[in-house]
């Protein structure tokens, strides 16, 4: 039997001084779009820097497709097919969209060619040559995320994908991510968007103060409402 994509268990994390994580347990199986709920602060963006070694000191064990990641380089953990999605998406402005989308190396065998993403991101064929100065909020959020499938990755971290976009490119985010599920991806979202996360996601985590405080199955959600508004207000 397969290992699971990803098994954290007991994780601590620190920034310098500052202890975040206090013991964070979570598995995501093959295949699974999980979301990481909580209000700013509660250590859901650092729980996906941690699973890749990009926090200060951290304990506990994060095991990747079977191997154990504590004490690996992020590159390395990169390797074993993680793609990173982050808040701040990280595009260089001086080069076109196209070759952002070329720059990061394969990390794994398996990665769309350029087609199949300009099929996926029409957009992002219309825009090829512009530099990424001139790219939309939007359109720098498509291309963030498929820099990473370029890559060969199957373990996807998106954090807040849909913060502060139009309506319609949520929508086609949304999109995105059931067909990547269909694909056989799997996904783990950091996510303010309840609406946008809610209906995606197979199962969630809710986390307060650097801790997993709860855990529901889609097919819980709505006997959940309570407690979510309670947690995160929604």
């Amino acid at each position: 039997m397969a290992a699971d994509p990803l098994s954290i268990t007991k994780l601590q994390a620190w920034y310098g001084e500052s202890h975040i994580l206090h013991g964070v347990d979570l598995n995501v199986r093959q295949g699974e779009v999980v979301t990481l709920l909580g209000r700013n602060g509660a250590g859901r963006t650092t729980t996906l820097r941690a699973i890749l070694g990009l926090t200060g000191q951290r304990r506990g064990t994060v095991t990747i497709n079977g191997v154990e990641t504590t004490q690996l380089a992020p590159h390395r953990i990169a390797r074993l097919g993680v793609g990173y999605c982050p808040e701040e998406r990280g595009i260089f402005s001086s080069l076109s969209a196209e070759e952002n989308l070329l720059l990061p190396p394969r990390l794994a065998a398996g990665g769309m060619e350029v087609d199949e993403i300009y099929a996926m991101f029409p957009n992002l064929k219309e825009r090829a040559k512009s530099p990424g100065t001139r790219l939309s909020g939007g359109e720098q959020q498509m291309l963030a995320l498929a820099r990473i499938l370029r890559s060969g990755a199957r373990l996807l971290l998106l954090d807040e994908i849909s913060e502060g976009l139009a309506p319609v490119i949520v929508q086609k985010l949304g999109e995105v991510i059931r067909a990547l599920k269909t694909r056989g991806f799997t996904i783990v979202l950091v996510e303010q968007n309840f609406r946008f996360a809610a209906p995606l996601a197979d199962r969630f985590y809710v986390m307060e103060h650097g801790k997993i405080v709860k855990q529901f199955a889609q097919s819980e959600l709505e006997q959940q409402r309570g407690m979510l508004h309670e947690f995160l207000g929604v």
